[in-house]
């Protein structure tokens, strides 16, 4: 719906709302009925001030406020039907302590339903509540994908291996973050927003992928890494994320999360003392006459004396291996250097102690 349908939908309510004040109110005096005029179109205002607040709440506390509102208007009546029976007849009395008491418990109904409407999972659907009570539990683990791990990209490669289980939440706020990235002036920031955007759109092809917008926010909550956190409490699910910042906050909170590096580094190709590596030497390194070489997978390589190597793919001999929390690091030798060391070593025969 355009603006301009809104408008006229809206002027509708106006012209709707004035004219049933006035012609309901005409009939005691003219006066009357532009008393009944003004206050139709002060229904209608208040229709769209209420209009205007209720699109901010979302569709879960709706449900709640609206069944906590019935089940209060059903506790008064209960209440009146026990306590207050004599006075049914006495409108004088009844009328204001009925109003009070109606009042009170829909107030009460509606108060505590707003608030217990965020419990509710309307994302789930009839097979995800059977699967609840069999099965193993991992199947039911819900995993919640971040902005970072999302332009990464990498998620989706690992989601259509089939190696995750459970639904893949990905929250309204993630997406609108997404989407403010893609419209961002910076064209590094909108390029990086529009892949996101892109890589979502892909797993949500795959068959094999259960992929599920909520639209659970927090309103009180100004940071999305804080919104995660509390989402995975309310659905006691996993955060998957490449962000380390959010990996130890969300740890310290007891909040499980899956780094999507730390997948990246176990299962990077092991590689022991002595084994040979073809890599070719890009740059200088920090120590004096290092070079630098890299793996495909970017796992970084420290050549001894490969400087004077750099552009050049050089055969290297691995002589230790170093895991570093931003990853795995290499120590190599030139494999000529190597080789002269070893029949150096080969020729050289000990005196006997006899002569």
């Amino acid at each position: 719906m355009n603006d301009l349908d809104t408008w006229i939908l809206r002027l509708f309510l106006f012209l709707i709302c004035g004219a049933s004040g006035y012609f309901l109110t005409k009939g005691f005096s003219p006066r009357m009925g532009l008393w009944g005029l003004f206050g139709g179109l002060f229904l209608s205002a208040l229709t769209l001030l209420m209009e205007d607040r209720l699109k901010k709440v979302s569709l879960k506390n709706l449900l709640g406020s609206l069944i906590g509102l019935i089940l209060g208007i059903i506790l008064a009546n209960l209440i009146s039907n026990a306590f207050f029976p004599f006075l049914f007849g006495e409108q004088q009395t009844a009328l204001p302590l009925f109003g009070l008491l109606y009042g009170v418990c829909g107030y009460i109904g509606l108060r505590i339903g707003l608030k217990k409407g965020g419990e509710f999972h309307l994302s789930r659907g009839p097979q995800d509540w059977k699967s609840m009570g069999k099965g193993s539990p991992r199947d039911g683990i819900a995993k919640i994908l971040d902005t970072s791990v999302i332009i990464d990209g990498r998620i989706a490669d690992i989601a259509e291996t089939g190696f995750l289980e459970g639904p893949l939440l990905i929250p309204q706020f993630i997406l609108s973050e997404l989407q403010h990235i893609a419209d961002s002036h910076d064209p590094i920031k909108r390029t990086r927003g529009k892949r996101g955007l892109e890589i979502l759109h892909h797993i949500q092809k795959q068959i094999d992928v259960d992929v599920r917008i909520v639209d659970t926010d927090y309103p009180s909550v100004k940071e999305v890494d804080a919104k995660l956190i509390e989402l995975a409490k309310e659905v006691q699910g996993k955060i998957i994320t490449n962000d380390s910042n959010l990996n130890k906050v969300a740890g310290l909170q007891g909040i499980e999360v899956l780094n999507i590096n730390a997948l990246a580094n176990s299962v990077k190709p092991v590689v022991l003392p002595g084994e040979e590596i073809n890599a070719k030497i890009v740059k200088e390194g920090k120590e004096m006459g290092q070079g630098v070489a890299y793996l495909d997978d970017g796992t970084m390589i420290v050549v001894d004396n490969g400087r004077r190597q750099i552009g050049k793919s050089i055969d290297v001999v691995v002589t230790s291996v170093l895991q570093t929390p931003a990853g795995r690091m290499i120590f190599a030798r030139l494999k000529e250097e190597a080789s002269r060391e070893n029949r150096g070593k080969d020729n050289y025969y000990p005196l006997d102690s006899e002569f």
